[in-house]
């Protein structure tokens, strides 16, 4: 093994930047392999075009002799370029993204072929749904499942492949997929949002839910990747000591790009624009080989599915120039995790923000409005979004330094919390004209000059206003962003709803529309200050203060997701035709059942490195101290040899210890892993594993980093983080 790790150093040593051919503009690139409103223009007939557009802005049903025609185009627009076989590309339940290929080919009479694409093709696929997680809604002999097309995302090509955008769901019509629930969110919102836009413009037909991701990652050079086991199956150094120097420093976030990671960000930017993701930004991040890179804000759904393409693309052109990408939330021990932090707002179609201020007071109050529903929501449901996060992974990073803490608050910055408390004061029902003009000119009024400096954000906050938008810092890396956009779009439509309920009913009883709604957000902000938090969430104090408030802290991916089968929660979903009661408790069991099966192949993983790797690489070098101090008796008088030998027996001994610590902490750990799997209930098992199994790491990992500064680095079989982290 330790030859295994050396011979990767002298293959890193000899790696060259691959160079990339990059156009003039990276714009003439753009939409290049994706079937665009352009190409369907250019391809489509006006009817066929019309239908598809009316799917996207209206969600009205194609039909079917319409799919033929669509099908026929996108056929021939894939065949242009360079396409064999199309795919149902879909996102089911394991996180990652699934695809069947299947060939244009097909034989006809007289020993010819064709290429052949129906409408029937284009709408739906069979592939087996026994196989993927269902949470009991599937029985394995019952493998039937569909794919279906999802016509407002648009199709690719990626290589030979056609990729159709789709939905995943059992026979029986239940969701088996990311994507389903996130577009029934999406049409909550915007139905919702726009009777409340309304108020202030009766031109308002649709409201969009917007998000700008932002991915950070890892990037370890392959070499060094295979000669660590933990890396390959767990995304994650389950041993390793840090290294003398980590980012203590901070020259590494915002420094310049190491040309080999440049070279591949050039790659992966080309392959982004060709297939319509618009990648912005580029940068280090705060540790060391940690980077990032954030796009232009989308349609949520477009977004979801680019940044779910963008994982697998980043994966790809990885291998290409010789590095693999780590995704996992803590992948390293002592330096800053990976978060994915979604920046979510609203849109109208007459092209304005509703979380952005506007000239005037009018302007001010829708943003208000939809400003102070979102806190409400969040407020009352924030739960719902810890559960959305909830994942082995990130609970090892909420909380840490570099990411919010595991209980949900709101940063909105102390100009707007003062505008907050004035609106707090309005009286109730019918204003006088003095305070109508105060309000409106003297609180509502100064929000845009508040706004332009306003105080600086506050990344403890796992939901903090950033001037235009709301941004969920708390997202893991790993993670799809349709589940806590899901949520989020869920809580805000539903607090919505009942906002338009209560206004309208004052109005009915003969207040202004004006003084409905600021009645309505006065009561609001009085019932969701618990919420909003200006401090430092990383502190012990917070953690009381959030007591104090009755805020939870579920720091366990198991506590998150007992939370989610709460009756208010469910209700939420069922009431609103998001998900049914059988669809969040199927994918409860599905959230569960893959952190017990993470903690379940770490330990095997963890067991492994320690009783075939580290004990024997201890044991070989302790008997090499051995010789050395049967070496120093013979030489040396007893008298000398007692002082002379002294260290290295004392090392012996420390060994001995280390190895006898590693060796009953791994017994104990397999005996609690197996007891833990054997646990049948679901809910017990994840516990079982959080709370008997994942802790017993500490201690095993702990007496391994002590022998790696002990043992000869020339035999220490497995590479260092000095070696993951700074060999370029």
């Amino acid at each position: 093994m330790s030859h295994l790790r050396f011979n990767a150093l002298k293959e890193v040593l000899k790696r060259n930047p691959i160079p990339v051919e990059v156009p003039e503009k990276l714009s003439v690139l753009f939409n290049q392999n994706v079937f665009s409103e352009d190409a369907m223009r250019e391809y489509m007939t006006k009817g066929a075009f019309g239908y598809i557009m009316a799917a996207r802005e209206k969600g009205e049903k194609i039909p079917r002799e319409a799919a033929d025609q669509i099908a026929a185009a996108m056929k021939d627009w894939a065949l242009s370029k360079g396409a064999t076989h199309y795919t149902h590309w879909f996102q089911p339940l394991t996180g990652t993204t699934a695809e069947k290929h299947d060939a244009f080919f097909t034989p006809v009479e007289g020993g010819k072929a064709i290429e052949q694409f129906s409408g029937s093709m284009l709408v739906q696929q069979e592939p087996d749904a026994s196989s993927f997680p269902n949470g009991g809604i599937r029985n394995t002999f019952e493998a039937r499942g569909y794919t279906a097309w999802d016509p407002t995302s648009f199709a690719f090509v990626i290589g030979t492949t056609l990729c159709i955008p789709s939905v995943f769901i059992s026979y029986t019509g239940e969701t088996l997929d990311y994507k389903t629930p996130l577009l029934r969110a999406l049409q909550l919102v915007d139905e919702a949002a726009t009777d409340v836009a309304r108020y202030f413009d009766r031109n308002v037909n649709k409201v969009q839910s917007t998000l700008g991701w932002e991915q950070e990652y890892f990037l370890v050079d392959s070499a060094l990747f295979n000669t660590r086991p933990d890396l390959q199956f767990t995304g994650r150094t389950l041993v390793g000591h840090s290294p003398a120097k980590g980012q203590q420093l901070d020259d590494h976030y915002f420094g310049s790009i190491p040309l080999r990671a440049l070279m591949y960000m050039q790659d992966l930017e080309i392959e982004c624009m060709k297939l319509g993701i618009p990648i912005k930004t580029r940068h280090n991040e705060v540790a060391p080989n940690q980077f990032e890179c954030a796009p232009v804000f989308e349609e949520a759904n477009q977004a979801v599915d680019h940044n779910s393409l963008l994982m697998d693309l980043m994966a790809r052109v990885a291998r290409k120039h010789d590095f693999r990408v780590l995704f996992h939330e803590k992948p390293f021990k002592g330096v800053n995790g990976s978060g994915k932090h979604n920046n979510w707002s609203l849109s109208t179609d007459t092209g304005e923000n509703l979380l952005s201020p506007g000239k005037n007071p009018k302007k001010n109050l829708q943003f208000l409005t939809f400003f102070i529903n979102t806190i409400k929501a969040v407020n009352e449901y924030g739960d719902m979004l810890r559960s959305a996060i909830a994942a082995a992974g990130n609970d090892h990073r909420l909380g840490a330094n570099e990411a919010p803490p595991a209980i949900i608050s709101i940063f909105i910055g102390s100009q707007l919390f003062n505008v907050l408390n004035e609106l707090e004061k309005v009286s109730k029902g019918k204003m006088s004209p003095d305070e109508k003009t105060d309000i409106k000119l003297n609180v509502v009024g100064k929000i845009p000059e508040i706004l332009l400096d306003n105080t600086d954000r506050n990344r403890t906050s796992p939901f903090a206003f950033t001037g235009n938008k709301f941004e969920f810092r708390a997202v893991g890396s790993s993670a799809n962003c349709a589940e806590p956009m899901m949520v989020l779009n869920t809580i805000v439509a539903h607090q919505l709803k009942k906002f338009k309920s209560e206004v309208d009913k004052l109005i009915d009883k003969g207040l202004k529309k004006d003084e409905a709604i600021f009645n309505v957000l006065r009561d609001y902000i009085k019932t969701s200050k618990n919420i909003l938090f200006e401090g430092d969430g990383y502190s012990g104090d917070w953690e009381m203060e959030a007591a104090k408030r009755k805020l939870n802290n579920l720091k366990t991916t198991p506590e998150a997701l007992k939370s989610e089968l709460n009756q208010k929660y469910i209700d939420i979903y069922v009431e609103n035709g998001v998900l049914t009661k059988r669809e969040i408790e199927a994918r409860n069991e599905i959230k569960l059942e893959k952190y017990s099966s993470l903690i379940d192949i770490e330990a095997q993983v963890l067991s492994d490195l320690a009783r075939n790797h580290i004990i024997p690489t201890a044991i070989n070098y302790q008997n090499k101290l051995i010789e050395n101090v049967q070496g120093l008796k013979e030489i040396f008088s007893a008298a000398e040899f007692k002082d002379l030998a002294k260290e290295q027996i004392d090392l012996i001994k420390t060994i001995s210890e280390k190895i006898a610590i590693i060796k009953s902490s791994v017994d104990k750990l397999l005996v609690e892993k197996t007891k833990s799997h054997h646990i049948e209930d679901s809910h017990k098992r994840a516990e079982a594993f959080c709370d008997n199994v994942k802790p017993l790491f500490d201690g095993i990992r702990s007496a391994v980093d002590d022998l790696e500064m002990m043992v000869d680095d020339e035999i220490w079989p497995l590479t260092k983080y000095r070696e993951l982290l700074f060999t370029k």
